[in-house]
């Protein structure tokens, strides 16, 4: 394959991306640095911001909402740990890219986005990425998606106060959780496994904490039970 200049500029501009922000937090598994090759992430950046693809730096989506520094990005696909037979709930769709991303290693990824506007273009970007094993949906992600469960893996795509108990209703035994809780400037990206009870009688959870970071949060749109993502 022959490459043109500008073809050229933006594979090494995601060469460095990987190499000085993804690996240098810690995101050695070869699985998931592969995972930032196969989904192209400027087909996922506002047209505004395409220079601003691979960068270290917050890219704004508008409605309040903005995607993960590549390095958050790494460390959250790490961390879950998707499987090839997986199913996937992520609250807070954005542009699409982290539902490309989990797609890869899943049977099928379900992402609800309650800002109608970002759904639609994150559905224009998935189709463009040519990936079809993501629905998107408009609605409140932190009820989660009764109808579809239980999980694998539930992605929170933004910073919550705390974990909603229905969320961790929808995970299946041993699924996985993620999400950023606390308040700025001292957020935690943690993961919350879901584990059979004692005798095999019913779940409980063991949580961890992943790394430390600052994200948007999830801010009320309308009412106390609508979020912008």
């Amino acid at each position: 394959m022959t490459y043109t200049s500008v073809e050229m500029n933006i594979e090494k501009a995601r060469f460095n991306m990987v190499e000085q922000q993804v690996r240098p937090a810690g995101v050695l598994n070869p699985d998931v640095v592969e995972l930032f090759s196969i989904v192209k992430r400027e087909l996922f950046v506002p047209a505004a911001y395409t220079g601003l693809a691979f960068a270290d730096t917050t890219i704004p989506l508008g409605y309040g909402a903005s995607m993960f520094l590549p390095s958050v990005e790494g460390q959250v696909l790490q961390g879950v740990g998707v499987r090839r037979h997986e199913r996937i709930l992520e609250i807070g769709t954005g542009s699409g890219f982290m539902a490309a991303l989990l797609s890869v290693h899943a049977e099928h990824v379900w992402s609800i986005e309650i800002v109608p506007e970002l759904a639609a273009q994150a559905r224009m970007n998935l189709r463009r990425a040519g990936i079809s094993n993501v629905s998107v949906e408009v609605g409140n992600g932190l009820a989660g998606l009764a109808q579809q469960a239980p999980f694998d893996v539930i992605m929170v795509s933004g910073a919550i106060t705390s974990i909603p108990s229905v969320l961790l209703e929808q995970l299946k035994v041993d699924g996985r959780l993620f999400a950023i809780t606390g308040d700025a400037p001292a957020m935690q990206g943690q993961l919350v496994t879901c584990v059979a009870g004692k005798g095999g009688m019913g779940k409980t959870t063991h949580q961890v904490v992943l790394f430390e970071t600052v994200a948007d949060e999830l801010v009320p749109l309308h009412s106390e039970t609508h979020f912008v993502f």
